[in-house]
């Protein structure tokens, strides 16, 4: 007999996760084995689980209380590598999704989605393939067209220009990274000029985006690779 998939529902709304939990308990194929409100106590639940036997697939919001979905995806995948997350979330944001495909989430589908597209989702992951909502997958494609990948763009940019960036990225203006950096305030604009010119920005704020949704940013609370 085939083994069913163990799903964790992570979702601080308990009206919602009842809702898909008694939806997804109509698949013979498909367990709810926990619901967890926040994802501290997933996490916590991640650590005393046996090598990832008793969660198959997370679904995991990433507006919750506390700790967020996206900051919590790191620590899902070292504590339990094999364990697939899929993000059940409202945002359709482009930086969220891409950020949590970037962190190791297998899948990421709206709210909006039917009992089928979820159910299919966790079977698509667990075949080994990704899944997204159409909406999503279809800006994704147009994102991967236009964007240099993280390596190709660590090249492009100088080990100078990186720890340029990283400073504007912590709010030092010009005139501080300069002095941090123990340059002129004129290179340092020569600096930020290539900068937003190769990562396609106009400004400050607009380079930090580009360059976090780029993944040339660690994640905050992302954890170190080793232990």
């Amino acid at each position: 007999m085939k083994k069913p998939v163990h799903v964790t529902l992570v979702e601080d709304h308990p009206e919602y996760r009842e809702v898909i939990a008694f939806a997804l308990s109509k698949d013979p194929d498909i367990e709810v084995v926990s619901q967890i409100g926040s994802a501290e106590r997933a996490l916590r639940r991640v650590k005393d689980q046996n090598d990832g036997a008793e969660m198959d697939v997370i679904l995991l919001d990433l507006n919750l209380p506390g700790m967020s979905g996206l900051e919590a995806i790191p620590w899902f995948k070292k504590y339990s590598p094999e364990t697939k997350v899929i993000i059940l979330s409202q945002s359709d944001m482009e930086a969220d999704v891409l950020r949590a495909i970037q962190l190791g989430a297998s899948g990421y589908l709206l709210k909006s989605s039917t009992v089928n597209q979820i159910t299919e989702g966790i079977r698509t992951v667990m075949d080994g393939g990704a899944s997204l909502d159409p909406s999503v997958a279809r800006f994704i494609l147009n994102t991967l067209k236009t964007k240099l990948p993280k390596e190709q763009m660590e090249q492009t940019l100088s080990d100078r220009e990186m720890e340029v960036l990283t400073l504007l990225a912590d709010g030092l203006v010009k005139k501080e990274i300069a002095g941090k950096l123990g340059i002129g305030t004129s290179t340092v604009v020569t600096h930020v000029t290539h900068i937003y010119e190769k990562l396609d920005a106009t400004n400050a704020p607009s380079a930090i985006n580009n360059a976090h949704r780029l993944g040339l940013f660690p994640a905050e609370g992302e954890p170190d690779e080793q232990s």
